[in-house]
């Protein structure tokens, strides 16, 4: 019987369901701590842009693209854990795990680098081209499952709008600390009175 795509995200997401105690873990610790990233980010840009900090229109990239993102791996993360597990060890786990290294890695670096612009400047750029080219690689995985009938569409829009809040939070955050983090300093002012 054919489903409708709203059906099938209905599908996709009663799987969680079937979690464990494990998948359970697994999911609180990485949706969480993405979570945590998009808090502070648009903690941060709220906080200064309410007490008056001017930033560039492309700042407010990086808490919407850690938003789109957030999102996308709460109901990606689903499927990870049920109907794909056992394709995804495969090999594509294994890309998932270097693709998060390089992510979270990335922004660690592009925090230092507010302090230490010099150092981190390269590493930063470094781990964010690695961060997109083990998403592609990935990207490629995910449309040879779909082309194989080991993927369905709510997976691949998942992927798309992974894809997409990456993109665009890491870039934004890019030209920000390119730029001299405009409004950082100032931000950092107005914390110590809240």
């Amino acid at each position: 019987m054919k489903t409708n795509f709203i059906q099938d995200i209905y599908i996709y997401a009663s799987r969680v369901r079937q979690f464990d105690t494990v998948d359970w873990l697994v999911y609180v610790a990485w949706v969480g701590l993405m979570s945590g990233l998009l808090f502070c980010t648009a903690g941060f840009v709220l906080i200064g842009h309410t007490n008056g900090v001017v930033f560039p229109d492309y700042v407010w990239g990086v808490p919407i693209g850690c938003f789109v993102f957030v999102g996308a791996i709460a109901f990606d993360t689903i499927g990870h854990r049920t109907i794909y597990r056992e394709v995804l060890k495969k090999g594509e786990q294994l890309v998932h795990h270097i693709t998060i290294f390089a992510g979270i890695t990335s922004c660690l670096s592009l925090c230092l680098a507010y302090s230490h612009p010099g150092f981190f400047r390269i590493p930063s750029l470094t781990l964010i081209a690695l961060s997109i080219f083990y998403s592609m690689i990935d990207e490629v995985l995910h449309w040879h499952r779909y082309l194989t009938q080991n993927s369905d569409r709510v997976e691949m829009w998942s992927h798309f709008f992974i894809f997409l809040g990456h993109i665009l939070m890491i870039l934004s955050w890019w030209t920000w600390f390119s730029e001299g983090y405009p409004g950082v300093a100032e931000t950092l002012k107005v914390l110590p009175k809240l």
